[in-house]
């Protein structure tokens, strides 16, 4: 079987994956509490190693590691439930401070060798290691800048594994910390070199969902949990249940990014509606087609219509035609040519999982690869730039061991990223790029699959 480690770092990361593992225990019919299978299918049985390790006693706990600099967050996870193993809690006895520095070179660095120690005992532990998945914010200290220090050291040692990463990006909007700016741009590289599929994930855009798609008139922190962790099962739904049409990590690697900067990935979810709007909600293939298509069903806050699209996914859960589920996705693109790039064909593609989410008939998952996130990319360089001339905050940072040029070489790259995805929505690309197409994961010698 294909095992996938789940590394959660700091507060965001920690508090996400609790909400993931809620989700999958009830979809695999584990119960959260005891760790003990109550389902009632061998299907939810079939693939359940891809996420879980089980012990002689058939009790199953999360192939987790749980990170943090602080003992806060992940006292509130331990004792919580027996599908977390005790040894892979993993704290050091101070914050970050909501600095990368911190994060990097000093408090996240102190713990770093025991993290791996628990990574390397669940890798040795499994068959057939596919990958690995973060969880993390990048607007806080351990999020940024341990994340950063663990993806280098997981590429040292398991360079043939896939990393991806679903990241919380911070918004102007939405912010707690004045530095998130610097926390973020500095993140960047370590994104860019070692990621290699980047869910964004926005604050901004989560609340809204909130409160404008399920009128929830006071967002907690839990709703915004929730949402992300349905959207995260929706992704590795077909890594976990066996359906009619398979994509694994990889074949969505494959299919989703054509040169290898440009995987920082919007995720989408539908549906995401009121109660109230259930009773007018015909429960439809079209409808799910039409609402992941939608900005306000996306989890970062871009406009599809301000880029285009290099790549699409749809990933559907419950019982449906493959037939029509194509058709309508194939429409998607005709009818909307112009938001799509010319130089990749067939760059839209669907999966199918015959097993609904909990409480829904069924359900769509949008993954897009879009060039309107230059918007996103811009507001965290603009932010980090404007405090950077005055050097305002930068003694958390220098103080603590960093160079200064860490964080503008950070600005060099985050720069050309932006110029990358702008070049690459050009309708004809210049020569550099055509090689790189040669051998892309859109081409049928490589692809080859539907």
């Amino acid at each position: 079987m294909r095992e996938i480690i789940t590394v959660q770092i700091g507060g965001a990361g920690n508090a996400i994956g609790d909400a993931f593992w809620n989700v999958i225990t009830h979809e695999h019919g584990i119960d959260f509490k005891s760790g003990r299978f109550c389902g009632t299918s061998q299907l939810q049985l079939e693939r359940v190693s891809v996420f879980f390790n089980a012990t002689a006693s058939q009790k199953f706990y999360a192939r987790a590691i749980c990170v943090d600099t602080e003992q806060g967050q992940l006292q509130k996870l331990f004792g919580k439930s027996d599908i977390y193993r005790p040894e892979n809690f993993v704290s050091g006895t101070e914050s970050a401070g909501n600095s990368y520095a911190r994060g990097f070179h000093t408090d996240g660095a102190a713990i770093l060798e025991d993290v791996l120690n628990n990574i390397r005992r669940e890798a040795e532990s499994v068959d057939s290691l596919q990958g690995f998945q973060l969880i993390h914010s990048i607007g806080g200290g351990t999020g940024s800048g341990l994340t950063a220090l663990i993806m280098a050291s997981l590429v040292d040692e398991y360079p043939d594994n896939l990393i991806s990463n679903y990241v919380v990006i911070p918004s102007e909007k939405m912010s707690h910390v004045v530095v998130e700016p610097y926390n973020a741009a500095l993140s960047i590289p370590s994104l860019v070199n070692f990621s290699h599929l980047t869910f964004c994930l926005d604050n901004e855009a989560l609340y809204h969902i909130c409160s404008q798609n399920l009128r929830i008139s006071t967002s907690t922190n839990e709703h915004i949990n929730h949402i992300v962790a349905l959207t995260m099962s929706g992704i590795t739904t077909c890594l976990r249940f066996p359906g009619q049409l398979n994509a694994g990590l990889r074949k969505i690697y494959v299919n989703m990014v054509p040169f290898p900067p440009l995987h920082f990935l919007i995720p989408g979810f539908a549906p995401l509606i009121s109660p109230k709007q259930q009773q007018y909600n015909k429960g439809t293939v079209s409808e799910l087609v039409q609402q992941i298509f939608s900005s306000n069903n996306l989890l970062c806050a871009v406009d599809l219509r301000q880029g285009k699209l290099l790549t699409a996914a749809g990933i559907f859960r419950g019982r449906m035609s493959p037939r029509e589920v194509d058709q309508l996705m194939t429409n998607v693109r005709n009818k909307n040519i112009n938001h799509f790039v010319e130089w990749i064909p067939n760059n839209i593609k669907t999966a199918i999982c015959d097993i609904p989410p909990r409480g829904l008939k069924m359900s769509a998952t949008f993954i897009g690869n879009t060039t309107a996130i230059q918007k996103m990319l811009k507001r965290i360089l603009d932010s980090a730039t404007a405090m950077y001339r005055r050097k305002a905050h930068m003694h958390w940072y220098t103080g603590e061991g960093m160079e200064e040029e860490e964080l503008t070489d950070a600005f060099e790259q985050l720069k050309e990223l932006i110029d990358t995805y702008s070049r690459s929505a050009a309708d004809e690309m210049d020569e550099a790029q055509a090689e790189t197409h040669v051998s892309c994961a859109f081409c049928p010698k490589v692809a080859g699959e539907k």
